[in-house]
């Protein structure tokens, strides 16, 4: 996923040492999980209006918010904006979307970060972090060291491997939402020398909740803009990616709100892709749906794609 901008004006932990007293984080419940099915709204741009978060009545039919991204330099982009509100408006909003059935994470790296030349636990130590102090559900990791994962077998493996263990130690499972964001390709058994994330779900995959497959930006092949290359006849589509011992039901499948929102291809309108979906859903799957971004996914888009596949 691409990042809307690139500021990374402070590193993160003078970010984080930056909120003394004055911001005090209000005592909270634990991170808010949605049982079942994830139905989850990636928001990037900023939002007309000086809104941080997408509007509730935009967004009926999600059931997480993923501000993006979370930097090891720093909060960019919806992340900054989220980090720079008060900390007690940060809780009345957490609030008003936990009433609303919405758990807020934030998204980690994105295209524009290549994390792993630092170590993993210190990282991983600093995101949760911040999480912590800006009153979040949970984090989501999207890292995509691309060359790294073909030229340098089993090192990108390794790393997360590291980093999701320490975000657990920090953010334990049942009380804050910890995915992944891979490429739809990194399921591929051939694809990666190292296995990529076959190999990160076999050494971690119990400790990560779900992952929001990016099923986009990999034209022509296996491209993924159709019902059966998304679903079974590319080895990294849903069904073969279980025959390969994931968990089908943490497979969300993630689709980008329209053409603007990817760089290489993927788009399946909604009105297809709940067609596709309705197929999934019959075959046993109900892990739930990824959209990147808002406002290009929103209420009616979700509502399309859904159908009645889950009611």
């Amino acid at each position: 996923m691409f990042s809307t901008s690139f500021s990374r004006i402070f590193t993160l932990c003078s970010v984080l040492a930056s909120w003394g007293v004055s911001h005090a984080v209000p005592v909270l419940p634990a991170g808010q999980i949605p049982v079942g099915p994830k139905f989850v709204i990636y928001t990037d741009a900023a939002i007309d209006g000086g809104n941080v978060l997408p509007p509730l009545d935009q967004i009926q039919g999600f059931n997480v918010v993923n501000l993006a991204f979370l930097l090891t330099t720093g909060p960019a982009d919806q992340a900054a904006n989220w980090a720079a509100l008060p900390a007690d408006q940060r809780a009345t909003l957490k609030q008003q979307y936990h009433s609303a059935g919405v758990s807020l994470v934030v998204s980690a790296f994105g295209e524009t970060e290549r994390p792993t030349s630092q170590d993993p636990t210190t990282v991983a130590n600093g995101l949760a972090q911040f999480v912590l102090n800006t009153d979040l559900d949970g984090i989501d990791i999207d890292y995509e060291e691309f060359e790294l994962v073909v030229q340098q077998p089993g090192v990108g493996e390794a790393w997360l491997t590291t980093l999701t263990q320490t975000l657990r130690q920090q953010l334990p499972q049942g009380q804050f939402i910890l995915s992944h964001a891979p490429v739809g390709p990194w399921f591929d058994p051939s694809f990666c020398p190292g296995g990529c994330y076959n190999t990160v779900d076999k050494n971690v995959g119990q400790l990560i909740d779900y992952y929001n497959i990016q099923f986009y930006n990999q034209s022509p092949s296996p491209g993924y803009e159709d019902c059966d290359s998304l679903l079974n006849n590319t080895p990294s589509s849903i069904f073969q990616i279980q025959k390969s011992g994931v968990d089908v039901n943490k497979l969300v499948i993630g689709k980008p709100g329209t053409t603007a929102d990817i760089t290489n291809g993927g788009f399946i309108d909604p009105a297809t892709l709940g067609v596709c979906v309705q197929q999934a859903v019959a075959g046993g799957w109900k892990a739930g749906v990824m959209a990147f971004q808002f406002p290009h996914a929103d209420t009616a888009w979700i509502s399309s794609v859904k159908g009645s596949s889950f009611a």
